[in-house]
C-alpha cells in the first residue's frame, strides 16, 4: 500500500465511520475562547444508601471538605423506578435542592450500568451472555447486552423521565451517561449479538469473498462459506487476529450507539455538558464515542508510584474535545473493590493528585467517593469519610487543595494548555497489538507512556488520536502506530510536513493494515517511499542486544525492535548500527519533504535521544521528579508539581509569583515532596 487511493471525502475508517468531516477539521486553530466560569472539586455521593438525617450530616461534611460538586444516581435505578413504570424522583430532587442551597452543584448520571433486579429478572435477555456461554448473574454491573432492544427501550424510558424531572435545573451542571462503559468481559455472546455481528461484517465487507481475502482466511483452511458461519472469537483458544479485532470494533460500535441514544434524549430536553466517564485503560476510541457528547470525561486510578505519568491521560482527554475536561473519579487514598489493592499513598500524594488535572486543563475533579459504603460491594475503597462519617487524615489534603484552587482559580480560568508537540495514541494500534502480539510482553499503552511520554515531563505535549488536526504543532511523534493509514492520516500529515512540520515516526509504525494483515509488497504501507529508505532487515528482539551511534557524535540508545535502513537519494542517516550484524545500516533517517522533515526511527530510543530529535527547549530547567505545565492566554505562567515524594528543584529565569503562597520566585527553587507551585508570570 503506497498511498490511500481514493478521495478523503469518500473514505471510511475500518469500522465504517464516515471521515469526510476531517476535510474541514482543524481544531488546533481554535484558541479556547470559552472560559471556564467555575472550577469544580467534589466527590461521588450515594444518598440512596442513607437515611434523611445522615444526608443532612453528609452535606455538612461536603462543605467541611471544601467541595462544591457531587455526582449522583449512576447506581440508583432501583430507587428511581422500584417497579416497572413506577417512577420516584422526589427523593433525588430533595437532595439536589438541599445541596444547591448549600452551594453544592450536581452531576446527574443515567443509571444504565445497574438496572434493577425486576428488569433483569423479568427480561433475562437484557443480561449479557459471557464467553463461557453462561448468562450473567443479576448481581453485577456493566453486564447488560448492548444490542438488546428491551434493554435499550428501558434505558430510553428512564433517561427520558430523568431529563423531564431535571431539565433546566440550575443545580445540575452536567450529565454522565452510564458508568465506565466498555465491552465487559470480551463483550456479549448472545444469539442477538452474533446475528448483529454478522450483519455488521456483511455491511462492512459486502461479500464473504471480500472478508476472506481481507482476513487471509485461506491460512489454516479457515475460509468461510457465508456470513452465517462466523462465530465470535471465544477466549481460551486460538483466535484469528482479524476476527478478534473485528469483534472488538463491533462491540465498540454497539457501545457508541448505546451512549448516543441516551445523549440524544438528554439533548432533546436541553440538558447540557453531557459526557460518559471512560477508564484510562479503555481500548475504545475516545474520539468516536465522544462525537455527539459535550464534554470528555475521564476516570483515573493510577497507583501513587505513577503519579508523574497520570498526566498522560489528562493530556489525551484534553485533546478529545479540545476544551476543558472532567475527571469523574479519582482516588483519595487506597482503592479496591472486594479488597484494598491500590497500595499505600503517602502523605501529600492526594494533594498533588488533586492539583495535577487542573494544571493540565481540567474543569472538574471528583473523588470516588465521599463516604465509604457501609454494605454491598466495594467496601474496601478509599474515601473522604468512613462509613461512620469520620474524616480520614487525607481529608486534610482535600481541604488544602480546595483552598488552593480558590487562590489560583482565576488564573486557571484565564489560561489554557497549548503545545507545539503532539504524540499519537491510537485505539486502533492498541487493539492491533493485542489482537496480533509481535513482541512478547509488549503492552502498547505502558510502552508508549514509559518509553516516550515520560520523556516530556518538562514539556507541554498533546496526546492525540490519528483523526485529530495537526495545525499548530511543530513536532509530531508516532511510535508504535501499527496502522498508519487510519483516519486519512497520510494525506493530512503530508500536507502538514510540507508546511514545515517534523514527523518523527516509528518504530513499529505502518506495519499492518486495519484488518491486522502484514504488507506483502513492502515492509511498510507507505513509509518506505515517504521516508526514502529501503528496509534491509527487521528483527523484534524484546531485549537490548544491538548498539547504535549518532553520526559522528556518540552512542544512541536503542531497544525492543530493530529496523535496518538503506538510505535512498535525498535521505540522510542520523544514526546507524555501530556493531553486530546490522552495521553499518541506519536506524534513524531524515528526509526533507517540502519545508518539513520526515524522521524515520527503527528502534525504541532512550529519553535523551528522543529529546535530541525533538530539538525544542523545555518549559524550564527542573529535576526529573518535577512535572511542569506551561499555561498561556490572558494570563500566563508555569505550574510545577513534585510527583515522586522527594525533594526537587526548579530554575526560573525570570520572576514569577506563586499564587498559592504569594511569594515572588526566581532562580533556583526547592520543592518539598508533593509540593505544587502555581507560578504566574
Amino acid at each position: 500500500m503506497k498511498k490511500i487511493g481514493f478521495p478523503l471525502s469518500e473514505q471510511k475508517d475500518r469500522s465504517g465511520f464516515d471521515l469526510s468531516f476531517l476535510l474541514s477539521w482543524s481544531r488546533r486553530d481554535i484558541f479556547w475562547s470559552r472560559k471556564m466560569n467555575k472550577l469544580y472539586l467534589g466527590a461521588a455521593y450515594y444518598p440512596e444508601l442513607w437515611e434523611e438525617e445522615e444526608i443532612e450530616k453528609d452535606i455538612a461534611r461536603i462543605k467541611e471538605a471544601g467541595l462544591n460538586c457531587v455526582r449522583m444516581a449512576e447506581f440508583a435505578w432501583g430507587r428511581m423506578e422500584p417497579k416497572e413504570g413506577e417512577f420516584h424522583f422526589k427523593w433525588l430532587k430533595n437532595v439536589v435542592e438541599k445541596l444547591y442551597k448549600n452551594g453544592i452543584y450536581t452531576v446527574l448520571c443515567t443509571p444504565s450500568a445497574t438496572p434493577p433486579r425486576w428488569l433483569l429478572t423479568k427480561y433475562p435477555e437484557t443480561r449479557m451472555v459471557m464467553h463461557d456461554l453462561i448468562r450473567a448473574d443479576v448481581s453485577s454491573r456493566c453486564h447488560t447486552c448492548k444490542t438488546s432492544e428491551v434493554m435499550r427501550e428501558k434505558n430510553r424510558i428512564i433517561v427520558t423521565k430523568m431529563a423531564e424531572a431535571f431539565a433546566n435545573n440550575p443545580a445540575v451542571v452536567g450529565w454522565q451517561i452510564d458508568n465506565e462503559i466498555y465491552p465487559y468481559n470480551e463483550g456479549c455472546f448472545c444469539e442477538n449479538c452474533k446475528a448483529a455481528f454478522r450483519a455488521w461484517l456483511k455491511d462492512k465487507f459486502g461479500s464473504i469473498e471480500n472478508l476472506n481475502k481481507a482476513w487471509g482466511m485461506a491460512r489454516w483452511s479457515l475460509s468461510y462459506d457465508g456470513f452465517e458461519d462466523i462465530e465470535p472469537p471465544y477466549p481460551k483458544q486460538w483466535r484469528h487476529p482479524s476476527l478478534r479485532k473485528a469483534w472488538r470494533e463491533f462491540q465498540y460500535a454497539q457501545v457508541k450507539s448505546y451512549v448516543e441514544e441516551q445523549a440524544d434524549i438528554l439533548h432533546k430536553f436541553g440538558c447540557g455538558n453531557v459526557g460518559t466517564n471512560m477508564m484510562q485503560h479503555n481500548s475504545m476510541s475516545y474520539y468516536k464515542i465522544n462525537e455527539k457528547l459535550d464534554v470528555a470525561q475521564y476516570n483515573h486510578y493510577e497507583p501513587a508510584s505513577a503519579l508523574a505519568d497520570t498526566a498522560f491521560g489528562y493530556d489525551f482527554v484534553r485533546c478529545v474535545k479540545d476544551k476543558p475536561f472532567w475527571v469523574m473519579e479519582t482516588q483519595v487514598g487506597w482503592n479496591g473493590s472486594e479488597y484494598a489493592e491500590g497500595g499505600y499513598r503517602p502523605a501529600g500524594e492526594c494533594y498533588a493528585n488533586t492539583m495535577l488535572p487542573f494544571a493540565r486543563g481540567a474543569q472538574m475533579n471528583l473523588y470516588w467517593l465521599l463516604r465509604t459504603h457501609p454494605n454491598g460491594h466495594e467496601l474496601a475503597h478509599g474515601a473522604l469519610y468512613s462509613p461512620a462519617g469520620r474524616a480520614y487524615k487525607v481529608t486534610e489534603e482535600v481541604q488544602r487543595a480546595a483552598a488552593d484552587l480558590k487562590k489560583c482559580g482565576e488564573f486557571l480560568q484565564n489560561s489554557c494548555v497549548r503545545s507545539e508537540i503532539a504524540l499519537h495514541y491510537s485505539s486502533t494500534a492498541l487493539n492491533s497489538f493485542e489482537s496480533a502480539p509481535l513482541v512478547k510482553g509488549f503492552n502498547y499503552r505502558a510502552e508508549l507512556i514509559g518509553r516516550y511520554y515520560s520523556a516530556f515531563r518538562h514539556y507541554n505535549v498533546d496526546v492525540i488520536d490519528t483523526q485529530h488536526g495537526l495545525n499548530g504543532y511543530k513536532v509530531l511523534l508516532s511510535p508504535f502506530l501499527a496502522v498508519a493509514d487510519e483516519n486519512g492520516l497520510y494525506d493530512r500529515v503530508i500536507k502538514w510536513v510540507e508546511k514545515g512540520g517534523k514527523w518523527i515516526v516509528g518504530p513499529m509504525s505502518d506495519i499492518m493494515d486495519g484488518n491486522v494483515r502484514r504488507y506483502t509488497d513492502s515492509v511498510f504501507g507507505f513509509l518506505e517511499d515517504l521516508a526514502g529508505v529501503y528496509v534491509k532487515y527487521q528483527r523484534p528482539i524484546g531485549n537490548d542486544v544491538f548498539r547504535a551511534g549518532w553520526k559522528n557524535d556518540g552512542e544512541c540508545g536503542i531497544s525492543v525492535w530493530y529496523d535496518a535502513f538503506e538510505c535512498r537519494e535525498g535521505t540522510q542517516s542520523l544514526a546507524h548500527y555501530s556493531a553486530g550484524e546490522f552495521a553499518p545500516y541506519s536506524v534513524i533517517t531524515e528526509r526533507k519533504v517540502g519545508r518539513g522533515k520526515v524522521v524515520l526511527v527503527g528502534s525504541v530510543l532512550s529519553h535523551g535521544d528522543i529529546l535530541r530529535l525533538i530539538d525544542l527547549p523545555p518549559i524550564a530547567e527542573a529535576s526529573e521528579n518535577i512535572t511542569l505545565t506551561q499555561r498561556t492566554g490572558e494570563e500566563s505562567g508555569i505550574i510545577a508539581a513534585e510527583t515522586a515524594g522527594r525533594c526537587g528543584s526548579l530554575f526560573l529565569e525570570s520572576t514569577h509569583t506563586d499564587l498559592l503562597t504569594g511569594r515572588a520566585l526566581c532562580g533556583n527553587i526547592e520543592l518539598a515532596p508533593y509540593e505544587v507551585l502555581v507560578l504566574r508570570k
